[in-house]
């Protein structure tokens, strides 16, 4: 793994002793943990509708795959949101 010069800087801090991992108290550990539930809620229902034919795609794709087909429409939507998918143009 490649390390940029500050993860190097606190990789040394760490192996000679300058730093020492600190466990977070209760109420971090509460705050962390809130805040990892809410990251993966999903709390929003859309309804849309498709051509037989997308729809029938989407349900192939996601039994090939091994997911439900709402779950793969999401995953989709949300790679398009990250920009990890874009357009032929994009």
């Amino acid at each position: 793994m490649k390390l940029d010069q500050e993860e190097k800087s606190i990789l040394a801090a760490y192996e000679s002793g300058q730093m020492k991992p600190h466990k977070p108290s209760k109420k971090e550990i509460e705050a962390i943990k809130a805040a990892a539930e809410s990251t993966f809620k999903k709390d929003k229902r859309v309804t849309i509708r498709l051509y037989n034919h997308d729809f029938n795609g989407i349900q192939k794709k996601a039994l090939q795959m091994g997911v439900p087909y709402q779950t793969l429409i999401s995953g989709i939507i949300h790679r398009y949101v990250e920009g990890d998918l874009t357009t032929k143009n994009g």
